[in-house]
């Protein structure tokens, strides 16, 4: 079969590889789109660490099955379906109380790290254990399907945090992640919805899928605009989507007494924090990590029409390309969203 195969740091071959061999509780799904995640760029340069060549990266997909296990009881040939990035184990005491996006044996599809390695979606086919499938309504196309794996990481931080009815909150980072934040908070029941980012079209962006007001901290103060929106009140609840010293520093001192901030980004390894401020303040800090079976709920939102993801969706390019769009994206493209691999 056909690959995206990151050979070496920033080069990427498009090359024949073994065909997976499936086990008796997988699937062969043949793989109609893949998604570029941010955390393949920054694989695809080196600065993660997890994505030691060689490997084929890539594990935001949708595909048909074309091929079953001997003990795969819930699916069949033919059925369009899309899969949790994560492969968790089922055993230890995580997975046990349903937090298996911190299992202790957890595997990502198109990491290579220092502990394993598992290569992704990037590909023709690929095997995928019959326990993380979801199947997939009619109407919803390969290509939105593949970004529902981003929407299960910002609908399990919105259930990570303790938001509640008419609370007003602040979105830090309108990529991909935070962009599906505001696009779920504005199904919700809550105040007002503020999106930050330095980039302007990233930003028109937010205010299309229901942020009520916009602020580009380059050019302006955020808790000083925070401020003036909110009457002086600051907000009640912050989702950090970006993971840097600065904005994690203006995002604690945006929120109210007693307010709460769900760290979601984590560009940086560490940050400086203001600790003196959160705690004589008491503000409540969370932290998100993926998802914990948030795939069912999406694919309802999607179904009904609640979420729209095509716009989302910026690109679609031949898996062939991918190198080419690996390297736009790793130099800047502005104003994309996803570009969405076809295998």
């Amino acid at each position: 079969m056909k690959a995206l195969v990151l050979t070496e740091y920033l080069n990427l071959e498009y090359k024949d590889v073994p065909k997976p061999q499936i086990k008796p509780n997988e699937v062969l799904l043949k793989i109609k789109a893949c998604a570029i995640c941010g955390s393949d760029v920054h694989g695809y340069d080196g600065s993660s660490g997890r994505r030691i060549p060689p490997v084929i990266m890539g594990h935001e997909a949708a595909g048909v099955i074309e091929a079953v296990g001997d003990d795969v009881k819930h699916f069949a040939i033919g059925d369009r379906v899309t899969f949790d990035s994560t492969q968790y184990c089922r055993d230890c005491l995580p997975c046990s109380k349903g937090d298996v996006n911190l299992c202790d044996n957890r595997r990502v599809f198109g990491v290579s790290c220092d502990d394993y390695k598992r290569d992704g979606a990037m590909a023709e086919y690929l095997a995928v254990p019959e326990y993380i499938l979801y199947k997939l309504p009619d109407k919803v196309s390969y290509e939105v399907a593949s970004v529902i794996e981003p929407l299960a990481v910002a609908l399990h931080s919105i259930n990570r945090s303790k938001i509640k009815a008419g609370d007003n909150v602040m979105v830090i980072g309108c990529g991909t992640i935070g962009l599906l934040i505001v696009k779920l908070l504005k199904i919700m029941a809550c105040g007002l919805i503020i999106a930050v980012d330095i980039d302007d079209e990233k930003l028109e962006m937010a205010r299309k899928n229901g942020a009520d007001f916009t602020i580009n901290s380059k050019s302006e103060s955020v808790e000083q605009r925070v401020v003036e929106l909110t009457d002086g009140e600051k907000v009640d609840v912050a989702f950090e989507a970006v993971g840097i010293s600065e904005t994690v520093g203006y995002t604690i001192s945006s929120l109210k007494k007693g307010g709460e901030l769900t760290l979601v980004g984590n560009i940086q390894k560490k940050v400086d924090f203001p600790l003196q401020y959160v705690v004589t303040n008491e503000i409540n800090i969370y932290s998100s990590c993926a998802s914990a079976g948030e795939y069912a709920a999406c694919i309802k939102l999607i179904d009904s029409g609640k979420i729209d993801l095509d716009d989302i969706v910026s690109i679609t390019a031949p898996l062939s390309e991918g190198a080419t769009w690996f390297d736009k994206l790793h130099k800047g493209l502005p104003g994309v969203i996803k570009v969405v691999l076809q295998p």
